[in-house]
């Protein structure tokens, strides 16, 4: 039997409703959630991402604050703005797109916005609370993935999760929130021995890799939950980090791509741009 399908594009609607309408009740209140979101240069896929996301906002009422910055642009100047979003009382969450050209440091990108402002959830204060379970802005794809999995009802606790790929933005922290959900994390990379090995021990399998069908049906546990993070453009189309109709024969529950974890990534950023407006909407009324 095939495995079931985790549609990410149907549970983010969901997702994007229940914001539309928390968004609606707090605009009620005085309070309109907005989002700013820089680009800084002009590669075509982060132009996408951009728009997508423009588009999102206006779908939820949020007010939307658009920077498109030229390639040219320093890194002073860079900082600047955002230092003025951060002082914008209207902007409750920042977000640079990435990647940013090369003579741009991305960390020092990172540490300059306001953590309550960080709905990336990359800032070190924000990094450091994940890693020691207190509350904070989880970062927007290793969050869809835990959303997606709870919401199909997929018992994370105790289960053995192997995690491939040790990314910053998805591999280190999707192991840390299944592990804070008390599952038993492995995380792989480029230097991992007897990958297939490793991978066939998992219940629930996370590929984030980047590279192109990594994850055959050879590398996968009978019954196992398969998550696919990774999308590359092809002539065919866009393609993950598992090879989906091989592996789909053997896991249980698999996410496709495209239409899995990259819906659910757009969600949780409206998501954490709402908690940061409620939070800021709170912070007000006990002034």
């Amino acid at each position: 039997m095939s495995a079931a399908i985790m549609d990410g594009k149907a549970v983010s609607a969901l997702v994007r409703r229940e914001v539309k309408e928390r968004a609606a009740l707090l605009a009620s209140k005085g309070v309109k959630p907005g989002l700013a979101v820089v680009l800084v240069g002009d590669d075509p896929a982060s132009q996408v991402y951009v728009r997508q996301k423009e588009k999102a906002c206006d779908e939820v009422g949020f007010a939307s604050f658009m920077r498109y910055l030229p390639a040219s642009t320093d890194e002073k100047e860079l900082l600047d703005l955002i230092d003025g979003l951060n002082s914008d009382p209207a902007v409750h969450g920042i977000l640079v797109q990435l990647p940013l050209p090369k003579h741009i440091d991305k960390d020092r990108v990172a540490e300059a916005i306001r953590p309550e402002k960080d709905v990336d959830g990359f800032h070190p204060i924000n990094v450091g609370r994940l890693t020691l379970g207190i509350e904070t802005m989880e970062p927007c794809t290793p969050k869809g993935i835990v959303y997606l999995l709870e919401h199909y009802g997929i018992d994370i606790e105790g289960k053995r999760a192997v995690v491939v790929g040790r990314s910053n933005i998805v591999g280190k922290p999707v192991s840390l929130l299944l592990l804070s959900r008390n599952a038993t994390v492995t995380v792989c990379h480029s230097r991992t021995k007897d990958l297939p090995d490793v991978t066939r021990q998992a219940d629930i399998l996370v590929a984030a890799t980047g590279k192109p069908k990594t994850i055959g049906s050879s590398m996968v546990k009978g019954g196992a939950v398969v998550v696919d993070v990774g999308i590359t453009r092809t002539q065919s189309g866009l393609i993950g980090d598992v090879d989906f109709d091989a592996v789909k024969e053997v896991a249980s529950y698999i996410t496709p791509v495209p239409g899995g974890i990259g819906p659910m990534t757009i969600a949780m950023l409206l998501l954490n741009a709402l908690k940061a407006a409620e939070a800021c909407a709170s912070s007000s009324m006990r002034r």
